[in-house]
């Protein structure tokens, strides 16, 4: 088991406000790399797997306690409780997979994939689809057209206009709760299916699942080569878990899997979109486009959140520490919390952290981050 060391500069103040950054001048990436530890991506293989270990020790359990809850209204409350406290547990092993996508978690990719591969199925996430669309993500973070999830609509646009009209008709609080409910329930699969979010360079719609028309016929083709086929690979691994969920629902009953499987799933979802949505979006992050964007620009352009030691822990840092991440994905997360301390002090003025409440952060954005326009000062684009 690993734990999240104490950063209390991350979690207890701010160096430089989220709304206060200087644009200018922007570090290289090869400054950026160059202030991270020179021994960040080295990988130790025990905390791998105790971090591995860690996460489904803890969930295991509580998911074996959901198979001998009682399926009566009378106890719905406890159902409740435990979807919350399984799928928040569930994220562990997530965050573990998503690692492993990053050639995070072992000196072997065999063994990365293979880890990858199993606990992403398992969770009905595509693996090899996910970690191409996440690496165009992180080869294009915030740009405006090559971007990947997360990408906000022009204003000018048609989806932008008819999302100016819904908030102008709902007000900004009815608008945040709308926009708050579809991202933390549906987004995420919406995104695999369809491409919602998705960069206009990739196409739309696009799709995790399926390689031809009318999906993923964009100018940049978003699984190209050997892509198609680990995409077969991945759909195969997700065949393989559904039958494994209907053979269970015939041994038991259906609504058993919708309840011990099910209600877990919407939870594990909604906290991978919050930590998504969180790290990329707010009011003071522009997005740019064209030859206003380079790399290192982009990647500046996450911000670090305070989610607190606990799922810190259970979440293996992934919110807290996401500047770096960016920066490096290859950084294990025992490695995050050391480099984000030296990147801060090395570039005090452009790395962002937040100290804003999560749920705070997330009322501000779910009502104020429809729609971006265009802003002379930098050339950026910003929510309004």
């Amino acid at each position: 088991m690993t734990s999240a060391p104490s950063l209390s500069l991350a979690e207890q103040s701010v160096s430089a406000p989220l709304s206060t950054l200087p644009l200018h001048p922007w570090p290289t990436k090869q400054q950026l790399l160059a202030a991270l530890p020179a021994d960040s991506t080295e990988k130790s293989i025990p905390k791998a797997w105790a971090s591995l270990a860690f996460s489904l020790l803890t969930t295991l359990p509580v998911y074996a306690l959901g198979c001998i809850l009682p399926l009566q209204w009378s106890v719905a409350p406890l159902w409740l409780v435990y979807a919350v406290v399984a799928g928040t547990l569930a994220g562990g092993c997530w965050v573990i997979a998503h690692e492993c996508g990053h050639h995070a978690f072992h000196p072997n990719p065999a063994v990365e994939n293979g880890v990858g591969l199993v606990l992403h199925s398992l969770l009905l996430v595509p693996y090899f689809s996910w970690q191409r669309s996440h690496a165009v993500h992180h080869a294009h973070c915030n740009h405006l057209e090559a971007g990947e999830t997360h990408v906000p609509a022009l204003g000018q646009s048609v989806w932008g206009e008819l999302t100016r009209q819904l908030k102008r008709n709902l007000g900004d609080s009815a608008y945040g709760v709308v926009s708050i409910s579809i991202h933390l329930l549906v987004g995420w699969p919406l995104y695999l299916l369809f491409g919602i979010t998705g960069g206009p360079a990739q196409g739309f719609p696009t799709s995790h699942f399926i390689d031809s028309a009318p999906f993923n016929d964009g100018e940049r083709e978003l699984f190209p080569g050997k892509w198609k086929g680990l995409m077969r690979i991945s759909n195969i691994g997700l065949g393989l878990v559904l039958v494994l969920l209907v053979v269970w629902a015939t041994q038991t009953s259906a609504m058993r899997v919708l309840c011990v499987y099910g209600l877990p799933y919407l939870i594990i979802n909604a906290w991978l979109v919050c930590y998504t949505w969180l790290q990329h979006t707010d009011t003071t992050i522009p997005h740019f486009s064209g030859d206003d964007w380079d790399w290192a620009k982009g990647a500046l352009q996450t911000v670090d959140r305070p989610y607190g030691p606990l799922l810190n822990l259970l979440h293996h840092g992934i919110g807290s520490t996401h500047v770096v991440h960016h920066l490096n994905p290859r950084i294990p997360h025992y490695k995050a919390w050391e480099a984000t301390e030296q990147i801060r002090q090395a570039f005090p003025n452009h790395v962002r952290r937040d100290p804003t409440t999560i749920h705070q952060a997330l009322w501000r954005i779910g009502r104020h981050c429809s729609t971006v326009s265009r802003a002379d000062h930098d050339g950026g684009f910003y929510y309004s």
